[in-house]
C-alpha cells in the first residue's frame, strides 16, 4: 500500500506528462538527433577530450555556485567565458566538419553505399594493390570520399573517370611519374582524380616517423569524413588515416575490416555475415 508521502510525488509526475505535447516529443526527439549527431562526430577525435573536460569543468561551477564559494565561482565563470570564445578555434577541424555535413544535407540523414557485393569487389582490389605496393616499397596515397564531397581536392590533381581495380592503382603510383606524389580520390567505385593535393596537419604530438603522405593523410581526415590510405615508401607499412588519426601497421585482413564501413553499410555487412555464418552452421 503506498504510503500518504508518496501521492505528491505521483501527482507532480502526473501533472508534469499530462503538459507534454505531441509538438514537445518532436522538440525533444529533433535535439535528441542533432546530439547524437555531433556525438558521432566527435566520437573518437581529440575533441571528445575537450568537450569531456567541459563538461566536468561546468558540473564543478555548478556545484561551487551550490555551496555558495564566491571566489571559485567567480574564477570559473570567467575560465568558462574564455573557453567559450576560444571554442571556435580549438573545435575548428570539427566546425569545419559539421558545416560541410549541413552543406552536403547529409548532417541528419546517412548518404547511400554501394550495394554489399560491390563493396567487397571494390575492398577486395583496394586490399590487393595495398598488398603488392606494400611489397615493393612503392608509396601511396588514396583518400576513400565518404558523406562529404571532396570536388576542391580533386580540383587540384589530373581529372580521371576510371573503375578501381587492383592494377590501375598500381600504375597510378609507378614510381618517378606524374601522378605518383599526389593523392589518388576514390568515389564509390571509380577513381576520379590522381595526383591531388592534401593539407598537411598541424598536430606537433606525431611521431617523427611520419612522412609528408601520412601528415598529409591526416590532415585530410581533420578536415573532413574521408578515409585515407596510405602506403609508406620506406618501411611498405599499410597505414589508415580517419576523423585526424592514424592506425598503423595494418595487416591485409585488418586493412579490409577498416576499409569495408566506407564502402558498404555496417548494418547490411553484418546482416549478411550472420546469415553467412548460420548457412555454413546448417
Amino acid at each position: 500500500m503506498p504510503s500518504v508521502i508518496d501521492f505528491p510525488v505521483q501527482l507532480q509526475f502526473h501533472g508534469i506528462l499530462s503538459t507534454i505535447g505531441l509538438l514537445d516529443i518532436i522538440d525533444i526527439s529533433i535535439v535528441a538527433v542533432i546530439l547524437y549527431r555531433l556525438y558521432e562526430m566527435l566520437e573518437d577525435t581529440r575533441a571528445i577530450t575537450l568537450v569531456k573536460g567541459l563538461l566536468i569543468l561546468l558540473a564543478v561551477t555548478v556545484l561551487c555556485n551550490v555551496l555558495e564559494l564566491r571566489v571559485m565561482s567567480w574564477l570559473l565563470q570567467k575560465t568558462v567565458t574564455l573557453l567559450f570564445v576560444a571554442l571556435p578555434i580549438v573545435f575548428q577541424p570539427e566546425l569545419r566538419r559539421a558545416l560541410g555535413h549541413l552543406g552536403e544535407g547529409h548532417f541528419i540523414m546517412k548518404s547511400s553505399f554501394l550495394d554489399d557485393d560491390e563493396a567487397r569487389s571494390i575492398v577486395n582490389e583496394l586490399a590487393k594493390a595495398s598488398k603488392n605496393l606494400s611489397a615493393t616499397k612503392t608509396g601511396a596515397l588514396i583518400v576513400i570520399e565518404r558523406k562529404m564531397k571532396l570536388n576542391d581536392v580533386s580540383a587540384t590533381g589530373i581529372s580521371i573517370d576510371a573503375l578501381v581495380t587492383s592494377e590501375f592503382i598500381q600504375n597510378v603510383f609507378i614510381p618517378n611519374t606524374p601522378l605518383h606524389d599526389g593523392a589518388a580520390i576514390i568515389r564509390g567505385k571509380r577513381m576520379i582524380a590522381a595526383g591531388c593535393l592534401l593539407p598537411l596537419t598541424d598536430n606537433r604530438e606525431l611521431s617523427t616517423e611520419l612522412g609528408t603522405r601520412h601528415r598529409a593523410a591526416i590532415g585530410l581526415s581533420e578536415q573532413c569524413d574521408a578515409l585515407v590510405l596510405v602506403v609508406s615508401e620506406e618501411t611498405g607499412t599499410i597505414s589508415i588515416a580517419e576523423n585526424g588519426r592514424i592506425k598503423r601497421h595494418l595487416t591485409i585482413d585488418k586493412l579490409k575490416e577498416a576499409l569495408m564501413p566506407a564502402f558498404a553499410s555496417p548494418q547490411v555487412t553484418g546482416l549478411k555475415d550472420m546469415i553467412t555464418g548460420w548457412g555454413k552452421r546448417i
